[in-house]
């Protein structure tokens, strides 16, 4: 920190996902740097990674409105989704979650070999339509195990059986098993820019399946079965199934990229400069970050290790606060604290009134002795 205390603080969380959203979390550190003292400088900045969040996030960086349609949800039935378009409306900006997300699937129903991105792909192909030129499409939180095969589908992909028929049901991880063959789009297709929130491959056992396909709801025999499927569909269409993101949103990445020519980013590194974060960070002495969980999953793309990597760069400090945190202690490369508020307050509370305590977090921290 420059100085013995803090002139401007810049708040930048990402959503503690179900407890709080991005923006409500750097409400709630702003809070904390007001009651610790009115004299400090505070720039909110609510960021994402790529996954659910981003949309919101994106849309109020780029001067955008919202627009609502029904899609076909992960399952199959209609759900109600958003997407936004720029201020300018030359880029689209659609999160998977949205229309293909694990939230709108109920506990008991999760199961990847049943659900569909093919809602993603309206939503883009509705953003095309309104003459957007470039399409964001953030893919974290996916409910499927398709490899993005719904998305393509939408979008005029076509995935033909071993009879030569074109599969009409919309694409599932199970049905993955049926394609013999695939003609990509016919009609030209906008700018594809995939904001992955993880690095995996598609493959293996960091990949889509084995690694992402039990939190969805798949049984061991449906995991290895899944990944097998993943791996002759790649095969067939070809890509680059260990670039970094291609095992992203059920090997969305790896899908988007290898049949519709899409460009793969980190989703944190999107967000970022969309919110022009250097810039805001330069002029910083400290950062305060914060979002659900911090593991060995972070360093692979999540938003607190983003915003530490670019602050490093300016010599700024940044503290995390987090809801929890696993081996808290290996991060100390990139934060000079991370508090845990599961920790701290035990963990019903934490997903009670977050908002409060992370603003007591803050007023605690801007108080504490040099």
């Amino acid at each position: 920190m420059r100085g013995n205390r803090a002139k401007k603080v810049l708040c930048a969380p990402d959503s503690f996902k179900e407890s709080l959203s991005s923006r409500e979390a750097a409400a709630a550190m702003a809070a904390g740097v007001r009651k610790a003292d009115a004299t400090i400088e505070c720039d909110p900045c609510p960021i994402a990674d790529g996954g659910e969040g981003s949309l919101e996030v994106l849309s109020e960086a780029l001067g955008g409105t919202l627009h609502r349609m029904t899609v076909t949800g992960p399952l199959g039935e209609p759900v109600e989704a958003r997407y936004g378009i720029s201020g300018d409306e030359s880029i689209g900006l659609v999160e998977l979650a949205e229309a293909s997300g694990l939230g709108l699937v109920a506990p008991a129903g999760r199961d990847p070999t049943r659900t569909t991105s093919f809602g993603t792909g309206e939503l883009i192909v509705d953003a095309a339509a309104r003459g957007c030129e470039t399409i964001i499409v953030c893919i974290g939180g996916s409910a499927t195990v398709d490899g993005g095969a719904g998305i393509v589908q939408a979008m005029g992909g076509v995935f033909e059986d071993r009879n030569g028929r074109a599969i009409d049901a919309p694409m599932t991880g199970a049905l993955l098993g049926d394609v013999a063959a695939f003609h990509a789009p016919a009609a030209d297709l906008p700018r594809l820019r995939v904001a992955c929130d993880v690095a995996n491959p598609l493959l293996g056992a960091d990949g889509a399946a084995c690694c992402y396909g039990p939190q969805k709801g798949a049984t061991p025999r449906q995991v290895a079965a899944l990944d097998a499927r993943l791996a002759r569909l790649a095969d067939l269409v070809g890509g680059d199934p260990d670039c970094a993101g291609a095992g992203a949103a059920g090997g969305a990445g790896w899908g988007l990229a290898a049949m519709l020519g899409a460009e793969l980013e980190r989703g944190i590194d999107v967000i970022l400069d969309a919110v022009n974060f250097a810039h805001r960070c330069a002029a910083a002495d400290l950062v305060i970050t914060g979002e659900g969980r911090l593991d060995a999953q972070s360093r692979r793309g999540k938003a607190c290790c983003g915003v530490a990597e670019v602050a490093a760069t300016f010599g700024v400090p940044v503290v995390a606060i987090v809801g929890q945190a696993v081996d808290a202690a290996s991060f100390a490369d990139l934060f000079v604290e991370v508090i845990s508020l599961s920790d701290r307050y035990g963990r019903d509370d934490a997903i009670r009134r977050p908002a409060r305590l992370i603003a007591e977090v803050v007023r605690e921290r801007l108080t504490r002795p040099a």
